[in-house]
Protein backbone atom coordinates (compact mmCIF):
# COMPACT_ATOMS: atom_id res chain seq x y z
CA UNK A 1 0.00 0.00 0.00
CA UNK A 2 1.31 3.47 -0.40
CA UNK A 3 2.45 5.17 2.78
CA UNK A 4 2.08 8.87 1.68
CA UNK A 5 -1.96 8.70 1.47
CA UNK A 6 -4.00 10.49 4.02
CA UNK A 7 -6.03 7.56 5.27
CA UNK A 8 -5.07 4.01 4.37
CA UNK A 9 -7.27 1.51 3.74
CA UNK A 10 -6.64 -2.28 1.77
CA UNK A 11 -9.96 -2.07 -0.75
CA UNK A 12 -19.22 1.13 -6.92
CA UNK A 13 -23.91 -1.53 -10.49
CA UNK A 14 -23.17 -1.25 -9.54
CA UNK A 15 -26.50 -2.82 -8.89
CA UNK A 16 -26.06 -2.83 -5.17
CA UNK A 17 -27.09 -0.45 -2.58
CA UNK A 18 -26.10 -2.03 0.46
CA UNK A 19 -25.69 0.91 3.62
CA UNK A 20 -22.93 0.04 6.06
CA UNK A 21 -23.77 1.68 9.22
CA UNK A 22 -21.58 3.57 11.67
CA UNK A 23 -21.96 1.62 14.96
CA UNK A 24 -21.20 2.84 18.41
CA UNK A 25 -17.60 2.56 18.25
CA UNK A 26 -17.24 4.50 15.06
CA UNK A 27 -18.64 7.31 16.71
CA UNK A 28 -16.91 7.21 20.19
CA UNK A 29 -13.38 7.32 17.70
CA UNK A 30 -14.54 10.37 15.93
CA UNK A 31 -15.99 12.97 17.96
CA UNK A 32 -17.60 15.12 15.83
CA UNK A 33 -20.33 17.66 16.46
CA UNK A 34 -23.56 17.27 14.01
CA UNK A 35 -22.92 17.75 10.85
CA UNK A 36 -25.47 19.50 7.49
CA UNK A 37 -23.69 17.72 4.45
CA UNK A 38 -25.04 18.50 0.99
CA UNK A 39 -24.08 15.45 -1.07
CA UNK A 40 -24.28 16.45 -4.68
CA UNK A 41 -24.82 13.41 -7.77
CA UNK A 42 -25.55 13.64 -11.27
CA UNK A 43 -28.25 10.74 -10.57
CA UNK A 44 -28.99 7.94 -8.50
CA UNK A 45 -29.41 5.05 -10.76
CA UNK A 46 -26.78 2.38 -10.58
CA UNK A 47 -23.17 3.51 -10.85
CA UNK A 48 -20.28 3.54 -8.65
CA UNK A 49 -20.71 7.56 -7.41
CA UNK A 50 -24.61 6.65 -6.94
CA UNK A 51 -24.37 3.42 -4.71
CA UNK A 52 -21.61 5.31 -3.22
CA UNK A 53 -23.50 8.40 -2.25
CA UNK A 54 -26.53 5.66 -0.58
CA UNK A 55 -23.36 4.27 1.46
CA UNK A 56 -22.23 7.65 2.76
CA UNK A 57 -25.76 8.69 3.53
CA UNK A 58 -26.14 5.76 5.94
CA UNK A 59 -22.66 6.09 7.56
CA UNK A 60 -23.57 9.95 8.20
CA UNK A 61 -27.29 9.60 9.43
CA UNK A 62 -26.21 6.34 11.62
CA UNK A 63 -23.77 9.29 13.24
CA UNK A 64 -26.58 11.99 14.20
CA UNK A 65 -25.42 13.94 11.04
CA UNK A 66 -27.88 15.10 8.35
CA UNK A 67 -26.78 14.24 5.06
CA UNK A 68 -28.94 16.27 1.95
CA UNK A 69 -28.77 14.65 -1.50
CA UNK A 70 -29.48 16.99 -4.04
CA UNK A 71 -29.90 15.04 -7.59
CA UNK A 72 -32.31 14.00 -10.89
CA UNK A 73 -32.73 11.06 -8.48
CA UNK A 74 -33.33 7.79 -9.72
CA UNK A 75 -34.34 4.33 -9.25
CA UNK A 76 -31.93 4.38 -5.32
CA UNK A 77 -33.52 7.69 -4.73
CA UNK A 78 -35.56 5.37 -2.01
CA UNK A 79 -32.84 3.37 -0.49
CA UNK A 80 -31.28 7.47 0.75
CA UNK A 81 -34.72 7.98 2.28
CA UNK A 82 -34.05 4.37 3.56
CA UNK A 83 -30.50 5.22 4.63
CA UNK A 84 -31.93 8.19 6.72
CA UNK A 85 -31.11 10.99 4.32
CA UNK A 86 -32.86 13.93 2.64
CA UNK A 87 -33.57 14.33 -1.53
CA UNK A 88 -33.48 17.69 -3.38
CA UNK A 89 -34.29 17.19 -6.93
CA UNK A 90 -32.15 18.90 -9.26
CA UNK A 91 -31.02 18.51 -12.67
CA UNK A 92 -27.34 18.69 -12.28
CA UNK A 93 -25.91 16.84 -15.63
CA UNK A 94 -25.56 19.67 -17.90
CA UNK A 95 -22.04 20.76 -18.70
CA UNK A 96 -23.06 23.72 -20.26
CA UNK A 97 -21.07 26.33 -18.93
CA UNK A 98 -24.45 28.73 -18.33
CA UNK A 99 -26.28 26.15 -16.94
CA UNK A 100 -23.27 25.15 -14.22
CA UNK A 101 -23.62 28.79 -13.16
CA UNK A 102 -27.15 28.59 -12.85
CA UNK A 103 -26.88 25.30 -10.95
CA UNK A 104 -24.05 26.97 -8.52
CA UNK A 105 -26.57 29.41 -7.82
CA UNK A 106 -29.18 26.49 -7.08
CA UNK A 107 -26.53 24.60 -4.41
CA UNK A 108 -25.28 27.87 -2.98
CA UNK A 109 -29.44 28.65 -2.24
CA UNK A 110 -29.80 25.34 -0.56
CA UNK A 111 -26.58 25.70 1.23
CA UNK A 112 -27.27 28.57 3.08
CA UNK A 113 -31.41 27.38 3.36
CA UNK A 114 -30.09 23.92 5.14
CA UNK A 115 -27.34 25.58 6.74
CA UNK A 116 -24.07 23.23 5.43
CA UNK A 117 -21.38 22.61 6.71
CA UNK A 118 -19.60 20.88 4.19
CA UNK A 119 -20.65 20.23 0.13
CA UNK A 120 -19.15 17.00 -1.44
CA UNK A 121 -19.47 16.11 -4.71
CA UNK A 122 -19.61 12.79 -6.90
CA UNK A 123 -19.40 13.30 -10.67
CA UNK A 124 -17.38 16.47 -12.61
CA UNK A 125 -20.48 18.37 -14.04
CA UNK A 126 -22.40 18.82 -11.04
CA UNK A 127 -18.76 18.67 -9.43
CA UNK A 128 -18.22 22.83 -11.47
CA UNK A 129 -21.39 24.07 -9.63
CA UNK A 130 -20.62 22.52 -6.15
CA UNK A 131 -17.26 24.17 -6.04
CA UNK A 132 -18.43 27.49 -7.19
CA UNK A 133 -21.67 27.30 -4.50
CA UNK A 134 -18.79 26.18 -1.80
CA UNK A 135 -16.29 29.41 -2.81
CA UNK A 136 -19.26 31.49 -2.90
CA UNK A 137 -20.56 30.14 0.69
CA UNK A 138 -17.27 29.91 2.27
CA UNK A 139 -18.05 25.96 2.96
CA UNK A 140 -15.80 22.89 2.95
CA UNK A 141 -16.05 21.39 -0.85
CA UNK A 142 -14.72 17.46 -0.71
CA UNK A 143 -15.21 15.37 -4.24
CA UNK A 144 -15.17 11.52 -4.31
CA UNK A 145 -13.28 9.85 -7.31
CA UNK A 146 -14.29 6.10 -8.23
CA UNK A 147 -12.47 6.01 -12.11
CA UNK A 148 -10.05 7.15 -13.93
CA UNK A 149 -11.26 10.06 -16.34
CA UNK A 150 -10.10 9.63 -19.55
CA UNK A 151 -7.94 12.77 -20.59
CA UNK A 152 -7.96 13.59 -24.98
CA UNK A 153 -6.83 16.91 -24.51
CA UNK A 154 -6.19 20.55 -22.61
CA UNK A 155 -10.57 20.79 -22.28
CA UNK A 156 -10.83 17.92 -21.10
CA UNK A 157 -8.09 17.72 -18.33
CA UNK A 158 -9.43 21.16 -17.45
CA UNK A 159 -13.14 19.30 -16.98
CA UNK A 160 -11.64 16.58 -14.91
CA UNK A 161 -9.44 19.04 -12.59
CA UNK A 162 -12.69 20.18 -10.55
CA UNK A 163 -11.98 17.12 -9.28
CA UNK A 164 -8.54 17.74 -7.37
CA UNK A 165 -10.00 21.42 -6.22
CA UNK A 166 -11.74 19.62 -3.01
CA UNK A 167 -10.13 20.95 0.22
CA UNK A 168 -9.91 17.13 0.82
CA UNK A 169 -9.95 14.53 -2.53
CA UNK A 170 -11.83 11.21 -1.79
CA UNK A 171 -9.84 8.37 -3.78
CA UNK A 172 -11.75 4.48 -4.26
CA UNK A 173 -8.81 2.75 -4.08
CA UNK A 174 -4.69 2.91 -4.31
CA UNK A 175 -4.68 2.73 -7.72
CA UNK A 176 -6.78 5.97 -8.38
CA UNK A 177 -5.10 7.44 -5.72
CA UNK A 178 -2.07 7.16 -7.57
CA UNK A 179 -2.99 8.12 -10.88
CA UNK A 180 -4.69 11.73 -9.13
CA UNK A 181 -1.55 12.26 -7.72
CA UNK A 182 0.76 10.92 -11.10
CA UNK A 183 -1.46 13.21 -13.62
CA UNK A 184 -1.69 16.09 -11.31
CA UNK A 185 0.99 16.15 -9.13
CA UNK A 186 -0.65 16.43 -6.10
CA UNK A 187 0.24 16.38 -2.57
CA UNK A 188 -0.40 13.33 -1.38
CA UNK A 189 -1.75 14.51 1.97
CA UNK A 190 -4.90 15.55 -0.07
CA UNK A 191 -5.60 12.03 -1.03
CA UNK A 192 -7.59 9.76 1.11
CA UNK A 193 -8.27 6.27 0.12
CA UNK A 194 -11.76 5.18 0.96
CA UNK A 195 -13.05 2.53 -0.83
CA UNK A 196 -16.68 0.85 -0.25
CA UNK A 197 -17.25 -1.44 2.59
CA UNK A 198 -19.27 -5.16 1.83
CA UNK A 199 -21.73 -6.79 3.90
CA UNK A 200 -20.75 -9.67 3.93
CA UNK A 201 -24.04 -11.09 5.76
CA UNK A 202 -25.98 -9.86 2.52
CA UNK A 203 -23.56 -11.20 0.45
CA UNK A 204 -23.10 -14.73 1.91
CA UNK A 205 -23.58 -17.64 -0.53
CA UNK A 206 -24.86 -19.44 2.69
CA UNK A 207 -27.67 -17.61 2.59
CA UNK A 208 -28.55 -18.32 -0.97
CA UNK A 209 -31.23 -20.91 -1.02
CA UNK A 210 -30.79 -23.80 -3.71
CA UNK A 211 -33.92 -22.41 -4.82
CA UNK A 212 -32.93 -18.67 -5.61
CA UNK A 213 -29.93 -19.75 -7.60
CA UNK A 214 -32.45 -22.69 -9.72
CA UNK A 215 -35.10 -19.23 -10.72
CA UNK A 216 -32.11 -17.03 -11.54
CA UNK A 217 -30.71 -19.79 -13.75
CA UNK A 218 -34.55 -20.24 -15.31
CA UNK A 219 -34.91 -16.36 -15.33
CA UNK A 220 -31.40 -16.38 -17.99
CA UNK A 221 -32.70 -19.56 -19.81
CA UNK A 222 -29.40 -21.87 -18.97
CA UNK A 223 -29.19 -25.27 -18.37
CA UNK A 224 -28.13 -25.93 -14.64
CA UNK A 225 -24.90 -27.78 -16.14
CA UNK A 226 -23.40 -24.95 -17.80
CA UNK A 227 -21.05 -22.36 -16.59
CA UNK A 228 -22.00 -19.03 -16.18
CA UNK A 229 -19.38 -15.90 -16.90
CA UNK A 230 -20.62 -13.14 -15.16
CA UNK A 231 -20.73 -9.13 -15.96
CA UNK A 232 -22.14 -7.06 -13.38
CA UNK A 233 -21.84 -3.21 -14.13
CA UNK A 234 -23.25 -0.99 -16.40
CA UNK A 235 -23.67 -1.13 -20.51
CA UNK A 236 -20.91 1.11 -21.28
CA UNK A 237 -17.86 0.82 -23.11
CA UNK A 238 -15.06 1.05 -20.67
CA UNK A 239 -16.64 -1.94 -19.04
CA UNK A 240 -15.31 -4.07 -21.90
CA UNK A 241 -18.29 -6.01 -22.95
CA UNK A 242 -16.85 -6.34 -26.28
CA UNK A 243 -14.01 -7.95 -24.90
CA UNK A 244 -15.82 -10.48 -22.98
CA UNK A 245 -18.50 -10.74 -26.58
CA UNK A 246 -14.62 -11.61 -28.25
CA UNK A 247 -13.78 -14.55 -25.61
CA UNK A 248 -16.58 -15.93 -25.91
CA UNK A 249 -16.45 -16.18 -29.73
CA UNK A 250 -12.94 -17.59 -29.15
CA UNK A 251 -13.97 -19.79 -26.68
CA UNK A 252 -16.06 -21.79 -29.07
CA UNK A 253 -13.45 -21.85 -31.60
CA UNK A 254 -11.27 -23.77 -29.44
CA UNK A 255 -13.94 -25.90 -28.85
CA UNK A 256 -15.26 -24.94 -25.44
CA UNK A 257 -18.53 -25.57 -24.92
CA UNK A 258 -22.07 -25.71 -21.88
CA UNK A 259 -20.94 -21.79 -21.12
CA UNK A 260 -22.96 -18.91 -21.25
CA UNK A 261 -21.95 -15.21 -20.38
CA UNK A 262 -24.62 -12.85 -18.89
CA UNK A 263 -24.69 -9.46 -18.74
CA UNK A 264 -26.38 -7.92 -15.70
CA UNK A 265 -26.17 -4.44 -15.62
CA UNK A 266 -28.34 -1.09 -16.99
CA UNK A 267 -28.27 0.41 -20.76
CA UNK A 268 -29.43 3.55 -19.75
CA UNK A 269 -30.05 4.35 -23.64
CA UNK A 270 -27.77 7.19 -23.97
CA UNK A 271 -24.40 5.72 -26.77
CA UNK A 272 -24.55 3.42 -29.79
CA UNK A 273 -22.55 1.20 -27.29
CA UNK A 274 -25.61 -1.61 -26.64
CA UNK A 275 -26.32 -1.54 -30.26
CA UNK A 276 -22.81 -2.19 -31.35
CA UNK A 277 -22.48 -5.47 -28.72
CA UNK A 278 -25.41 -6.86 -30.38
CA UNK A 279 -23.98 -6.30 -33.97
CA UNK A 280 -20.97 -7.81 -32.48
CA UNK A 281 -22.62 -10.77 -31.34
CA UNK A 282 -24.56 -11.50 -34.59
CA UNK A 283 -21.19 -10.98 -36.52
CA UNK A 284 -19.27 -13.19 -34.63
CA UNK A 285 -22.51 -15.75 -33.81
CA UNK A 286 -22.45 -16.24 -30.25
CA UNK A 287 -26.03 -15.09 -29.68
CA UNK A 288 -26.25 -18.87 -27.97
CA UNK A 289 -23.66 -17.89 -25.64
CA UNK A 290 -24.65 -14.11 -24.55
CA UNK A 291 -27.36 -12.83 -22.02
CA UNK A 292 -28.30 -9.17 -21.74
CA UNK A 293 -30.55 -9.34 -18.62
CA UNK A 294 -31.06 -5.79 -17.17
CA UNK A 295 -30.09 -4.85 -13.55
CA UNK A 296 -30.82 -7.77 -11.20
CA UNK A 297 -32.89 -7.67 -8.28
CA UNK A 298 -31.34 -10.48 -6.22
CA UNK A 299 -27.73 -9.63 -6.84
CA UNK A 300 -26.74 -12.25 -4.34
CA UNK A 301 -28.54 -15.02 -5.76
CA UNK A 302 -27.02 -13.66 -9.51
CA UNK A 303 -23.07 -13.98 -7.97
CA UNK A 304 -24.08 -17.49 -6.24
CA UNK A 305 -25.30 -18.32 -9.37
CA UNK A 306 -22.34 -17.93 -11.34
CA UNK A 307 -19.01 -19.87 -12.24
CA UNK A 308 -17.08 -16.66 -12.71
CA UNK A 309 -16.94 -13.19 -12.20
CA UNK A 310 -15.17 -10.83 -15.27
CA UNK A 311 -14.59 -7.54 -15.16
CA UNK A 312 -13.15 -6.07 -18.67
CA UNK A 313 -12.18 -2.57 -17.88
CA UNK A 314 -10.74 -1.15 -20.82
CA UNK A 315 -10.38 2.39 -18.37
CA UNK A 316 -9.08 2.34 -14.61
CA UNK A 317 -12.32 1.47 -12.78
CA UNK A 318 -11.04 2.38 -9.26
CA UNK A 319 -12.43 0.13 -7.15
CA UNK A 320 -15.55 -2.18 -8.34
CA UNK A 321 -18.41 -2.99 -5.84
CA UNK A 322 -18.91 -5.90 -8.56
CA UNK A 323 -15.45 -7.38 -8.04
CA UNK A 324 -15.99 -7.10 -4.18
CA UNK A 325 -19.37 -8.29 -3.71
CA UNK A 326 -18.21 -11.53 -6.24
CA UNK A 327 -15.28 -12.24 -3.68
CA UNK A 328 -17.77 -12.08 -0.60
CA UNK A 329 -19.49 -14.78 -2.36
CA UNK A 330 -17.00 -16.75 -2.53
CA UNK A 331 -16.89 -16.79 -6.93
CA UNK A 332 -12.92 -16.92 -8.31
CA UNK A 333 -12.51 -13.21 -10.15
CA UNK A 334 -11.05 -12.56 -13.53
CA UNK A 335 -10.14 -8.71 -13.99
CA UNK A 336 -8.39 -6.32 -16.51
CA UNK A 337 -5.41 -4.86 -15.00
CA UNK A 338 -7.34 -1.87 -14.96
CA UNK A 339 -10.42 -3.15 -13.63
CA UNK A 340 -8.96 -4.01 -10.05
CA UNK A 341 -5.42 -3.46 -8.77
CA UNK A 342 -3.76 -5.56 -6.39
CA UNK A 343 -5.37 -4.22 -2.89
CA UNK A 344 -8.47 -5.83 -4.69
CA UNK A 345 -7.63 -8.58 -6.44
CA UNK A 346 -4.93 -10.83 -5.32
CA UNK A 347 -3.74 -12.33 -8.45
CA UNK A 348 -0.79 -13.84 -9.91
CA UNK A 349 2.69 -12.98 -10.40
CA UNK A 350 1.71 -10.27 -7.16
CA UNK A 351 0.76 -13.41 -5.32
CA UNK A 352 1.51 -16.88 -5.24
CA UNK A 353 -1.24 -19.07 -6.70
CA UNK A 354 -2.30 -20.64 -3.04
CA UNK A 355 -3.16 -17.21 -2.39
CA UNK A 356 -4.82 -15.91 -5.51
CA UNK A 357 -8.61 -14.85 -5.28
CA UNK A 358 -8.50 -14.77 -9.21
CA UNK A 359 -6.57 -13.82 -12.12
CA UNK A 360 -5.62 -11.15 -14.00
CA UNK A 361 -5.14 -10.55 -17.65
CA UNK A 362 -3.94 -7.45 -20.01
CA UNK A 363 -6.74 -4.96 -20.94
CA UNK A 364 -8.04 -4.92 -24.08
CA UNK A 365 -6.49 -8.62 -25.15
CA UNK A 366 -9.67 -10.55 -25.19
CA UNK A 367 -7.14 -13.76 -26.08
CA UNK A 368 -6.02 -13.57 -22.46
CA UNK A 369 -9.63 -13.14 -21.40
CA UNK A 370 -10.42 -16.33 -23.15
CA UNK A 371 -7.29 -18.17 -21.73
CA UNK A 372 -7.78 -17.00 -18.26
CA UNK A 373 -11.35 -18.53 -18.26
CA UNK A 374 -10.11 -21.10 -19.60
CA UNK A 375 -7.62 -21.39 -16.91
CA UNK A 376 -10.10 -21.32 -14.46
CA UNK A 377 -12.33 -23.92 -15.97
CA UNK A 378 -9.78 -26.68 -15.96
CA UNK A 379 -9.22 -26.32 -12.43
CA UNK A 380 -10.79 -29.28 -10.58
CA UNK A 381 -13.76 -27.76 -8.57
CA UNK A 382 -11.92 -27.99 -5.24
CA UNK A 383 -9.43 -25.55 -6.34
CA UNK A 384 -11.91 -22.52 -7.47
CA UNK A 385 -14.13 -23.55 -4.10
CA UNK A 386 -10.45 -22.76 -2.02
CA UNK A 387 -10.08 -19.55 -4.26
CA UNK A 388 -13.47 -18.44 -3.89
CA UNK A 389 -13.04 -18.92 -0.38
CA UNK A 390 -9.83 -16.97 -0.19
CA UNK A 391 -11.36 -13.70 -1.83
CA UNK A 392 -14.15 -13.89 0.80
CA UNK A 393 -12.14 -13.95 3.67
CA UNK A 394 -9.93 -11.20 1.78
CA UNK A 395 -13.31 -9.33 1.40
CA UNK A 396 -14.05 -10.18 4.98
CA UNK A 397 -11.10 -9.08 6.15
CA UNK A 398 -9.78 -5.97 3.95
CA UNK A 399 -13.62 -4.24 3.76
CA UNK A 400 -15.45 -4.14 6.98
CA UNK A 401 -18.25 -1.55 6.45
CA UNK A 402 -17.51 -0.87 10.32
CA UNK A 403 -13.61 0.04 9.21
CA UNK A 404 -14.90 2.39 6.43
CA UNK A 405 -17.22 4.40 8.13
CA UNK A 406 -14.58 5.38 11.16
CA UNK A 407 -12.28 6.55 8.35
CA UNK A 408 -15.05 8.49 6.51
CA UNK A 409 -16.10 10.17 9.77
CA UNK A 410 -12.87 10.79 10.92
CA UNK A 411 -12.06 13.03 7.44
CA UNK A 412 -15.76 14.78 7.89
CA UNK A 413 -14.09 15.64 11.42
CA UNK A 414 -10.71 16.90 10.04
CA UNK A 415 -12.53 18.92 7.18
CA UNK A 416 -14.72 20.14 9.63
CA UNK A 417 -12.13 21.11 12.16
CA UNK A 418 -10.53 22.65 9.48
CA UNK A 419 -12.86 24.94 8.46
CA UNK A 420 -13.66 26.06 11.54
CA UNK A 421 -9.72 27.01 12.05
CA UNK A 422 -10.38 29.06 8.77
Amino acid sequence: MPSGFAVRVDKDTTDSATTPAADEGARRAVNIRPLNVLIIVPTLHAGAADTGVVDLVGILAAAGHRPIVMSRGGRLEKDVWSAGGEFVFAELESKNPFVMLRNAASIARVVRERKCDVIHAHGRAPAWSAFLAARMTGRVFLTSWYKGFREQNFLKRLYNSVMIRGDRVIAASDQIAELIVDRYRLDHGRVDVIPAGVDVQIFDPDAVSAERVDAMRKRWGIAPNAKIVLVVGRLIRRKGHHLVVQAAHRLKDMGVKDFVCVFAGEDQGRSRYSGEVWDLVISTNTSDVIRMTGPMDDLPACYASASVVVSAATQPEGLQRAILEAQAMARPVVASDLGAGPEVLLAPPAVSEDRMTGLRFSSGDSAALAAALVRLFSLPQSVRQAIGQRGRDWVQSHFDPKNVAELTLKLYDEAARSRSAR
